[in-house]
């Protein structure tokens, strides 16, 4: 009998082992396998206070979670199977303190957290601005290169639907959280996790500010 018992769970470490090892080689299946097994018992240990009850779901935090899983995969270290469900609630736990730090902004935003960027050709070259400086320190004495505005435009192309569709909604057109929530048929909450999720991957497509940036000349007296 305990032969048995010890085989079954060697066989199940096995089976783990061997889904994280070709998750992280790219087969999207054994990842989908793993979210499905450990995705239930990380939600569950998700609390979120009743104040944003009404703006932030459970289930926000875990689509946008199992994104970023799919896009980090390849980043995890295959010979720490049994680390997974931790490293997968941490990236849950981030999007959650990182979507109320976003909502409690909302009152008194600095100019890199903004919903409202305005539309047109000047929204691309203040997103870029943010995305070098999110606090906004920076953004009087910066500029957006024609080669940057290029590059910020090919890098939102190359973000899942979801990232892409509210960086154009709410950096592009100049739409509140709100109304890019209503057009996606998602939270307020869930956009501004999105959203933060997206300018983290656009600064990584991107790379370094002086790709993209330039210095506005001091002025002469």
């Amino acid at each position: 009998m305990r032969h048995g018992l010890w085989y079954t769970f060697a066989r199940m470490a096995f089976d783990l082992q061997d889904h994280v090892k070709r998750a992280v080689a790219g087969d999207h299946e054994s990842l989908t396998t793993l979210l499905e097994q450990f995705g239930p018992p990380v939600r569950a240990k998700l609390t979120i206070a009743r104040k944003w009850s009404d703006v932030l779901d459970p289930d926000d935090v875990m689509q946008v979670t199992y994104m970023e899983a799919f896009l980090r995969i390849a980043q995890f270290d295959p010979g720490r199977a049994e680390v997974f469900e931790a490293w997968l609630t941490r990236i849950a736990e981030n999007n959650l303190r990182d979507a109320i730090k976003s909502l409690s902004a909302l009152k008194r935003p600095p100019p890199g957290r903004r919903m409202h960027a305005g539309a047109g050709d000047a929204s691309t070259q203040q997103l870029l601005i943010n995305l070098a400086d999110p606090t906004g320190a920076t953004a009087s004495s910066c500029v957006a290169t024609s080669e940057g505005e290029r590059l910020l435009l090919a890098a939102i192309d190359d973000l899942p639907a979801d990232y892409r569709e509210v960086v154009k909604m709410c950096d592009i057109e100049g739409r509140s959280a709100r109304e890019a929530g209503a057009a996606l048929g998602r939270t307020t909450g869930a956009v501004h996790m999105l959203r933060t999720r997206a300018h983290d991957r656009l600064r990584e497509l991107l790379g370094s500010p002086s790709r993209f940036l330039s210095s506005i000349p001091a002025r002469s007296e």
